[in-house]
């Protein structure tokens, strides 16, 4: 069993893990996201996608470049750190690279995936890497999500449950 500390890759080393992958032979299937407050939505997004390809190489926005992103202003509610090693703890996740930029592209071209893989409510021509991935002869889909689990709703729910505790 792979330990989860070594699973999470530092962002320098994004393109010789693609390497290192590809030369292995293996399809490495790539999606990403800010992963705050992890639920059973996507837990099963996660084990869906890993199932396109031999290893699930997972991109997770930093604490700063999710405050970059149209979320709440309270997320992310849990640091990278702590996001990056629940992450890794997944058996269906192969590798946690952690990026800053406002958008995985650069990530994508370093690590050359085989599959990209997002949430069904993006087309796929609109998915950050289409073109990358498309010019490498690579697939594009999207996994419907799971009813009834959402980060949002889940932060909601706390924050009405605890209003008025100080």
């Amino acid at each position: 069993m792979q330990r989860i500390s070594d699973k999470i890759i530092l962002r320098e080393e994004a393109a010789a893990l693609g390497a290192r992958l590809h030369s292995a032979g293996k399809r490495i299937v790539f999606t990403n996201g800010c992963f705050d407050l992890l639920h059973p939505g996507h837990v099963r997004y996660l084990e869906e996608a890993s199932l396109l390809g031999d290893v699930l190489v997972v991109g997770l926005n930093t604490d700063q470049s999710v405050r970059g992103l149209d979320k709440s202003p309270s997320r992310p509610i849990q640091d990278e750190q702590a996001r990056a090693q629940v992450l890794a703890a997944l058996a269906s996740v192969g590798a946690v690279i952690l990026f800053d930029e406002p958008t995985p592209l650069e990530l994508i071209r370093e690590i050359g995936p085989d599959v990209l893989v997002k949430g069904a409510d993006y087309r796929p021509e609109d998915i950050v890497g289409y073109d990358v991935i498309m010019a490498r002869g690579g697939q594009i889909l999207t996994i419907p999500f799971v009813p009834g689990y959402s980060t949002t709703s889940l932060e909601k729910k706390i924050l009405k449950a605890h209003q008025g505790d100080t």
